[in-house]
């Protein structure tokens, strides 16, 4: 009687509530493990891998002669740069990085290096071995000269500077030390086969010394100075074997966290500048930048620059001249990846320095077309991954 009456309770109940009576739970399936990432792997291994694509529009009112850099020719769609950089560098022990790029500035800075035309360049490849505070690369790398570099990416403007072009090397191979004195101030000196050289066959060589110091987010401070005897001059086949110094600054001051200042100068030497028993030349200059981060998306940058060709050794000015530029770059950024610059600059010079027609095509009986100013303006898209 009690079985029965148990079995009744328990029906009731069932029926009352079916809502709490469920069939069992399926087995729990094991849990699939994350997969991880390419970039978390690369991470966990200590390697860093980055790059970017730059492509521009620019149209101007002639070429400029030899004092712009990459941006030489005239109404023209570019590639500028494709780069790609990978690197493993520990802060103790041996590491390596390797930086290629492609594309017509590419193109150009193979051209300063050995005068071959290849639009492919290893822009740097070096090893590095670091302890303490002390850091060794060898092999190819960046100057340290200027407050300009080669990767758009590092550039608040699309052209580059004077001084860029006409004061300073691009890269150098050999060997650099960096000695952290303190954590504000560190100490590089090398020594490397000269100016856009990545081989030489001949025993002189050229020294690099720097310092930098940044004593707080306000205020930094940067020098640099090269020197040392070079074979040819630089892009030319006369025979020199004089001395060839640079003296660099840079200094920068963040007024606000939207409002940057830079100023950049160079000083200029080279002896026998005209070929053996010549006399030396000078010339120096400076270019002051303002960078003004707008809001998150926009931001305008203005440089403005002075050269004096003093002897006319850049620019072939028989008594010298002195050169000005002005640049206005808006740059405009929807995410993170990716920015849209568009820019506006005047190039003027005391002589007519600037070619109206392309120089390629002139002849005797159609020489070109000179002015004495030069205006240009550039569109072109960045995007970083």
């Amino acid at each position: 009687m009690r079985k029965l009456i148990g079995a009744l309770t328990t029906a009731a109940f069932v029926a009352a509530a079916p809502h709490l009576v469920r069939a069992a739970d399926p087995p729990a399936t094991p849990a699939t493990p994350a997969v991880p990432s390419w970039a978390d792997t690369l991470t966990a291994w200590g390697i860093t891998a980055n790059g970017y694509v730059a492509a521009s529009y620019y149209a101007s009112n002639g070429y400029p002669f030899d004092v712009h850099q990459f941006d030489t020719q005239h109404d023209t769609f570019q590639l500028d740069e494709a780069g790609f950089q990978v690197a493993y560098q520990p802060k103790e022990g041996f590491g390596a990085l390797v930086d290629l790029i492609a594309g017509e500035d590419a193109r150009i800075l193979h051209i300063a290096e050995d005068g071959h035309d290849n639009t492919f360049d290893a822009r740097q490849a070096f090893l590095q071995y670091a302890t303490g505070p002390l850091t060794v690369i060898a092999g190819k790398f960046v100057t340290l000269a200027g407050a300009e570099v080669i990767n758009p990416t590092g550039n608040t403007n699309f052209s580059r500077s004077l001084l860029f072009t006409d004061s300073e090397p691009l890269d150098h191979t050999g060997v650099r030390a960096t000695y952290a004195v303190t954590g504000t101030l560190s100490l590089i000196a090398g020594i490397n086969n000269g100016w856009n050289v990545t081989s030489v066959s001949y025993g002189s060589k050229t020294g690099e010394a720097g310092i930098s110091w940044t004593p707080n987010k306000l205020f930094s401070l940067s020098s640099s100075a090269y020197f040392g005897k070079t074979e040819y001059l630089p892009g030319t086949s006369v025979l020199v074997d004089g001395d060839r110094t640079l003296i660099d600054v840079v200094a920068t001051y963040n007024a606000t966290s939207a409002l940057t200042f830079i100023i950049n100068y160079d000083w200029d030497q080279q002896a026998q500048a005209g070929g053996i028993g010549t006399p030396t030349a000078t010339w120096d200059g400076v270019a002051g930048y303002a960078n003004y981060q707008i809001n998150s998306a926009w931001r305008v940058s203005f440089r403005a620059e002075y050269f004096d060709d003093k002897d006319g050794f850049v620019t072939g000015a028989l008594d010298g001249q002195h050169l000005w530029e002005g640049t206005l770059t808006f740059g405009y950024d929807p995410t993170s990846h990716f920015e849209l610059r568009l820019e506006g600059r005047y190039d003027s010079a005391q002589t007519r320095l600037f070619y109206r027609t392309d120089p390629a095509t002139a002849t005797y009986t159609t020489p070109a077309v000179l002015g004495d100013d030069l205006s240009e303006i550039a569109l072109q898209g960045v995007y970083k991954f």
